[in-house]
């Protein structure tokens, strides 16, 4: 069973080694490893460079934005199953994929995978400051704003073929609609895997505050685009946030 696993960088100096060396470190051996970079201009090329022999597919040139690279990579995908390694995070250990994937092969019915994920600061401490522990599956919590930590969220590439790629009208929370596309409007099988998957710094791609109001302004716009209450949602998905802080 393949894993494709796609990493989308611009402008990632200070962060996109340790975000390569956490995929190549995993210890499943059949990994296509996909990076799609912006055409960077800070460096960040330089320092993929030596890590071409052991990256699968690599593009570096300009996008419309985040989404349209993941699109790309969800292009030059191959494997049977296909997550994300944002260029900010790295895997909780090293045998993260092989966790995945022996979820996959014990329920071949399912469609998709979660697990959990931490947030840490952004220095060389890395204390921890977010604990998202994803839980069991229900339906029903979709409509309360519950959703799937993105970068823990693995899917079968066939079902992405059926369903298609992220929403391109969305700029800042794609990844809010995506979900909601596949879980909530297509109702997808997915199951919980109850393991940490992704360690992400907190102010970097997804954890960023400047862009916090932002994300929550068009979160309301995509759960109303799937006719469901924007601001009881939005509302809702922001408390669960705030109860997973950890306590000093």
């Amino acid at each position: 069973m393949k894993v494709s696993v796609i990493t989308v960088c611009y402008n990632r100096k200070a962060t996109i080694e340790q975000s390569i060396k956490s995929v190549l470190d995993q210890d499943y051996p059949d990994i296509e490893y996909i990076i799609v970079d912006g055409n960077s201009s800070d460096g960040t090329q330089e320092i993929i460079r030596p890590y071409l022999d052991k990256i699968a597919k690599y593009i570096s040139e300009p996008d419309k934005g985040m989404y349209d690279a993941i699109n790309k990579g969800l292009g030059l995908a191959t494997g049977d199953i296909v997550g994300l390694m944002h260029s900010d995070d790295v895997f909780y250990d090293t045998a993260v994929v092989s966790k995945i994937v022996e979820k996959f092969k014990n329920n071949s019915n399912i469609d998709a995978i979660y697990g959990d994920g931490i947030y840490v600061t952004n220095d060389e401490e890395q204390k921890i400051v977010r604990n998202r522990i994803g839980g069991d599956y229900d339906y029903k919590r979709l409509k309360s704003g519950w959703l799937p930590l993105h970068p823990t969220v693995y899917i079968k590439k066939s079902v992405i073929d059926k369903y298609g790629n992220y929403n391109l009208d969305f700029k800042i929370a794609s990844d809010t609609e995506f979900l909601l596309r596949y879980l909530f409007k297509h109702k997808i099988s997915i199951a919980y895997l109850n393991a940490y998957i992704v360690k992400m710094r907190m102010g970097g791609l997804s954890t960023n505050y400047k862009r916090a109001f932002e994300v929550l302004r068009e979160d309301y716009k995509i759960y109303k685009f799937h006719q469901l209450s924007g601001a009881r949602a939005v509302f809702q998905k922001k408390m669960i946030a705030l109860m997973q802080y950890v306590k000093k």
